[in-house]
Formats: C-alpha cells, sequence, structure tokens
C-alpha cells in the first residue's frame, strides 16, 4: 500500500496544554521567562515545551507524547514557576538581573 501526499502519519505528541501567566509587566514576564528557559525537558523525546512573552503575559506550550509525561512536565514546571512569581512578589519592581 502507499501513501499518497494527503495523507499523513498521526502524530506522537497528541497530549497538549497551554498554560498563560499574565504578569502586566513585559519585564516580570521576560524574567520569569529567563528564570525558567534555562531547565530544559528531561525527556524531550516524550516532552516538548516552548515558551514566548507577549504584552506582558508568559505563554507555554507543552506537548507530550503521553497523559502522565504531560501531568509531570507540567507539574514541575508549576512548582518551579510559582517560586520564581513569589520572588518577583517579594523582591518587586527594584529587582535587576
Amino acid at each position: 500500500m502507499e501513501a499518497t501526499a494527503s495523507q499523513t502519519l498521526p502524530s506522537p505528541w497528541e497530549f497538549t496544554c497551554d498554560l498563560e501567566v499574565d504578569y502586566m509587566s513585559e519585564d516580570n514576564a521576560r524574567i520569569v521567562y529567563s528564570a525558567l528557559a534555562v531547565d530544559k525537558e528531561l525527556q524531550p523525546d516524550k516532552v516538548k515545551r516552548q515558551m514566548s512573552v507577549t504584552d506582558g503575559k508568559l505563554l507555554v506550550h507543552f506537548e507530550a507524547v503521553e497523559a502522565r509525561f504531560l501531568r509531570a512536565s507540567f507539574s514541575a514546571f508549576v512548582d518551579v514557576l510559582t517560586l520564581a512569581t513569589k520572588t518577583i512578589e517579594e523582591f518587586g519592581q527594584g529587582m535587576e538581573l
């Protein structure tokens, strides 16, 4: 059986999740982005994470091959995100990199 150009194989990345956190400040969103961007996924063959900052919001898109990998990655990410956010809240606008 031959595949035609219109047929596509199913994507292994069928589990997805989007997260949007509004920092109401481009600077704060970029600080959090910079802090979290250094942590790469431990299993990049099973989970992908893409981050961006737009209009003071941190946007994060997750894709995974299984729900359990998505859940674990998302949960670990939110733990670190919470820590970064609390740091900004504690030290406020005067914080410099």
